[in-house]
Order: structure tokens, then sequence, then C-alpha cells
């Protein structure tokens, strides 16, 4: 059997083709392991020193039905040895591990793509459940499009742990450890990572370590050894920036970016959160990180989440709670508390498909107008979104840092193909990131409890329990300065107006805008959140061609950044691709009164960069007409 050192022995021995950028995607029941083979096949490319971008695919149902087409689920990686901004379009090879994931997910695969299946799943039962009358793996089509590659993958994955003693179930859940050492060896990726994690993983049950590990060296010799398997690949390390990497998923790097705030800011930090997905994930991370200055608080419901976020503020630490989209409804009173009390807490909405429960583990930009403005009478909070899994990191450092600072609720906008992707990260230093300096109330004499920086007009922060900063506080309206309650109708317009200024003066430490692009020309595409990689490369596609097509991405939603308005005056036509029916586009004509037009898909996956160069190319037309009747429009073609 094939070992690590004997693997690259064979790899020498055949020619290998080099590829710039590879789309791999895992298929299979969401029983088959695919998320953990998936995932263990981008820890290689990461140790290979590729870029990346991943997109996990997994259903709702805890445990759907075995063989069912709503049961599938996959993993998709794009990775190369230029930079890679987006998972891919269409696939370069497809593993499918039953006649359902071959149905749902074989539209995606390349005409002349690899196309790996397991033959033993296709028997009569599960053809059945996946609706065909006949096994596809007979149809010679397929074969004409396709590089077939079918292999007893579960049979020879017995017979490879033959002898250690596994129950029959147990032997066949090493099955998806053969489909990774085919692919790991198609695409010269390194085991050595995957043995490592084996280890540790199974450090307690040796005989599964061994196990998967015959398994997984199964698959490299038989991939190896079958002549028919054609041609293999080799894709060069990527050429990133010197530093020290690692792969992180937008959740993992969203809860080390809340932890370095605490610790740039010196104050104790609570994580408050209801179980919900695709959120979860950043509470699990919280947990993990005790040993600092962190403390983690499964609530009972939402509203309990959010009501310790307001008391951790109130007693002097940082209080962050997080969500997504059903949730975040759920906490609109709480926030339009600490709007009132003006308390720095941090809520974080990991977007996901909606109405009501809709789509839990599927992504979508649903929340940004509720973020916006889903909360009773005049309630301004900040709002802010990550363009990338890593940049999570980023964003949740600097949400932390202007709730402290402005004393403000922030709210992060992150969504499930952000939180559950990944991408290597070069970590910071941590002495780099800038220092977090919260308006301490200082001195007891002249301490008024609504007296303000008169820069950023923040209230100063006296925490409950300080001798001689004791101040009422509560949800009705405070008197400007001394924080009594007032029913004064002048009084209350002049609060409405300040709470609103002083969230707008966060824009005077926004930097500037970063254009992709000239400053001036026909297209500005316009994107905010998990749209960034997609929208990258549909905008260097069409300026490869010579068209004055420009792009900006937004990170700060409110407020604006000051130079969005006459950036977009510069622009003939303006694009906004969104994974929603346009509420960036409401908010970008209403605030600017610039003639933009959407391109909108609200399928619960991310978009296509050949979808938005599309949409570029029919604004380009001559002509092309903005507003309602553009074929690019959120209510026109856009939406087929």
């Amino acid at each position: 059997m094939s070992t690590p050192a004997s693997h690259e022995a064979h790899v020498h021995a055949h020619a290998r083709e080099p590829l710039t950028v590879a789309t791999v995607r895992f298929a299979g029941d969401s029983g088959d392991g695919m998320q953990l083979t998936g995932s263990q096949f981008a820890h290689e490319v990461a140790w290979a020193g590729n870029d990346l971008a991943t997109l996990p695919n997994y259903p709702a149902e805890i445990r759907a039905p075995a063989g069912t087409l709503y049961g599938v689920s996959s993993y998709q990686i794009q990775f190369g040895s230029i930079p890679v901004f987006t998972p891919g379009d269409q696939l370069d090879a497809l593993v499918a591990m039953n006649p359902a994931a071959l149905k749902v997910h074989l539209p995606d695969l390349k005409p002349g793509g690899i196309l790996i299946v397991n033959r033993d799943a296709f028997v009569p039962r599960n053809l059945q459940k996946a609706g065909y009358e006949s096994n596809p793996l007979d149809d010679p089509t397929l074969r004409e499009r396709y590089r077939l590659i079918d292999i007893e993958i579960s049979t020879l994955t017995h017979r490879a742990v033959e002898g250690l003693g596994l129950s029959h179930k147990e032997a066949e859940r090493c099955k998806n450890f053969f489909a990774l050492g085919v692919v790991s060896w198609l695409f010269n990726r390194p085991v050595e990572p995957v043995l490592a994690w084996l280890g540790k993983k199974f450090a307690n049950r040796p005989e599964l370590r061994e196990a998967n590990a015959r398994a997984l060296k199964a698959g490299l010799a038989f991939a190896d050894t079958l002549e028919l398997i054609g041609p293999a690949y080799d894709v060069a390390p990527a050429h990133l920036p010197p530093g020290l990497y690692r792969r992180i998923s937008g959740n993992q790097a969203l809860a080390l970016g809340l932890l370095a705030a605490a610790h740039r800011s010196g104050l104790v930090m609570l994580y408050g959160s209801y179980p919900i997905t695709p959120a979860s994930d950043v509470l699990h991370e919280m947990a993990r990180l005790r040993n600092f200055r962190v403390r983690t608080f499964q609530a009972e419901d939402e509203i309990a989440a959010v009501g310790a976020a307001i008391g951790a503020a109130f007693g002097g630490g940082i209080g962050v709670c997080g969500t997504s989209g059903p949730g975040l409804a759920l906490k609109s009173e709480a926030i339009g508390l600490a709007v009132m009390t003006e308390l720095p807490i941090v809520v974080v909405d990991v977007q996901r498909g909606g109405p009501s429960t809709g789509l839990p583990t599927r992504t979508e930009q649903a929340d940004l107008l509720q973020a916006m403005y889903g909360r009773n009478g005049e309630c301004p909070v900040v709002v802010l979104a990550p363009a990338t899994p890593g940049d999570c990191f980023h964003m949740a450092f600097e949400a932390v840092r202007i709730a402290l600072e402005h004393m403000t609720p922030v709210l992060l906008l992150t969504d499930g193909y952000l939180g559950n992707g990944s991408e290597p990260w070069r970590i910071p230093e941590l002495d780099s990131l800038p220092e977090i300096r919260p308006p301490w109330a200082e001195d007891p004499e002249t301490f008024a409890p609504y007296a303000r920086d008169p820069e950023t007009l923040a209230r100063r922060w006296a925490p409950a329990g300080r001798p001689g900063f004791e101040h009422r506080i509560g949800g009705l309206e405070k008197q400007d300065g001394t924080g009594n309650v007032s029913y004064d109708p002048d009084n209350h317009d002049h609060m409405v107006r300040v709470r609103e200024e002083k969230v707008r003066r966060v824009a005077r430490e926004i930097p500037p805008l970063e254009v992709q692009g000239a400053d001036e020309g026909e297209v500005l595409v316009v994107g905010w959140g998990s749209t960034y990689g997609a929208i990258h490369v549909a905008v260097s596609r069409a300026q490869a061609r010579g068209h004055a097509v420009s792009a900006v991405h937004l990170r700060h939603l409110n407020p604006f950044p000051p130079d969005l308005g006459p950036l977009l005056g510069r622009f003939r036509r303006v694009l906004v691709p969104e994974i929603n029916r346009g509420q960036l586009l409401r908010m970008l004509r209403a605030e600017f009164l610039v003639d933009a037009v959407g391109f909108n898909r609200v399928r619960g996956l991310p978009l296509h960069a050949a979808e938005i160069e599309q949409a570029i190319e029919q604004l380009l037309e001559p002509g092309a007409r903005t507003g309602a009747g553009s074929r690019a429009d959120s209510g026109q073609g856009a939406d087929a």
C-alpha cells in the first residue's frame, strides 16, 4: 500500500500537466463526510502554498433521508498559483458519492471535466430516490461529455480496512478518505497534513486512525496505478506576501478579531448568543478562547443574549452578541435600548436566507435594511460588513473600536458564505493593531451622564459601581446633558438629531475608498459583503477587454464613506450586485439620487463572476438604459 514517501516516487513517474487554477467539489449524502473531506483537501491545498477559496454547502435538516436530492451535502474549493477570489463558477472536477449528488451537481461540471463516482452507490434503490429511471453510468453520453472515473469506492475501502475489527458501518464511513486520496493524487496535493490530523483526531481510537489512513493511501495507490485514470495535474504554490499564514474561516476570523479588540482595549469581553445557524460557530470559537479576556454565555433566547451584552457594557465590559436574521428581529427592541442609553455593544449577524426560518444553511445578504431601519423610532446604529473570510477579523476589530470610542451600538453583517468559507490569512502582529481608547468619565465633580465629546459626540462612559458616577439609565428619552427623563418636545427633537449626528461623525474616520480601476469611466460596480470576490473577478475580466469599468466595495454601510457620493457621480452607469432584492441599491438611490441599477439573485448561493460580467456587458451595449427599464435592473431580466 502506498505511503507518503512512495506517493512522491509515483508522482515523478507520471507526467503532470501544469494548472494555474482548479475548482473541485466533493458531493454526497449528508452522512458521507463531504464537509470533512473538503476541509481536509483545503488543508492540503493551504499546506502546499496555494491561494484558495471554499464554499461549504449542506442541508438544514439534522439528518435528511439518505440518498435523497435534498439530503446532498457538498464542499467546493478553488485553488491556484494566482490570487483566488471565489470558489469558482464551474467545476474542473466533481466527486459524486451517490446518484443524488450526481443529479444535483452534474450541471456545474465543465464539459470535459473530471467526474469521479462511487459505482457501489448506484444501486436501484438509490437511483430511484434520485429520480433516475436507469443507471446514468451506463449512458455513453456521460463518458463522451466528461472524463468519467467510476470506482467501486465502498468495496475498495472495505478491502483496505480488513483486519482492524471495524463494523460494516465504521468501515463504510472511511470511504470519503479513499475519495480524498484519489483527488489528492490527481492534483498532486500532499497528504501529510491529513495523516497528522488523523493522528490527533483519533488519538484514543487507533483502529479508526489506521482505517482512515489506510483508505486515504488506498485511494492514492488506486489513482497512481490505474492507467485509465488519464492525465494528472500540478498547481504551483501562489506568490503570497511574506508572513505567517493559516487557513481560516470567517467565523474563526471574527472570533479572533473580537479577542484582539479585547486585548487592545484592556477590557473583558462577554459574548452572548442563542445557538442559531450559521452563527453558532462563533459561539463555539469564543468558548475556546476562555483562557483569555473572554466570557461566553449560551443564552436561553435571543433577547437574553442581547440583554446580557447591554449589561456587560453597563458594567464596563465589551458586550457582544451573535445571531442570524430571525434572531436580529427578536433583538430589535433591546438594540433600541442600547441606542437610547448610548452603550457600546456589537451585534454580529451572520446572515442567511429568509424570511422566517428560511434557509438556515444557505447564504443571503438578507438583513441590510433590517440593520438600518428595523427598530421603532429614529434609531441609528453603525453598520459594517466584511468582504472576505479573513476580512472578518479586521471588521470585527473595527466594530468593537467604533462601539467603544463612539459609545454606540454597531451591527456587523457577515453571511453564511463568509462565515463557513475559508481562505489563507496572514496573521497580523497584535502590536500593529491600534489601541482602543474608550471615553471614560474621569471627574465625578463635573460628571454629567450625557455630556459629550465635542468631536465625536460620544457621551462619557461611567460603568456601574463607580462612586461619584451614579446616574439614571433606561429606555425613556433623556434630557441632554443630565440624562434625566424628559418629555419636552424640543429636547426630543434635539436628542434624535444628536444621536443621528453621532453616528454620522464616524465617517470622519473611514479611510478613502479603494477603487479597482480608474476613478471615472463608463460603469462603476458597487458591492458590499460577500459579493467582493465575484465582483473583483468580473470587473478584472471586463478591464482586460479594454472596458472602462471599475469597482468599489463598501465595508462601512452606515455611515457611508464620505467620498462615495463624488465617486458615483464620475461614472455614467452604476451597477449594484447583491444576494437580495436590491437593498443597498435602494439606499444608494435614496442617499445620492443616483440612477443605479441592480443585479439580484436570491438562490441561497454566492453570485457567479460570469453572471456579473454579463450584467456589465449589458450596461455597456449601445443604447443600454439605466433605471427600471434596464435588463440589469433588480426588477427586470437580471432575475431570470
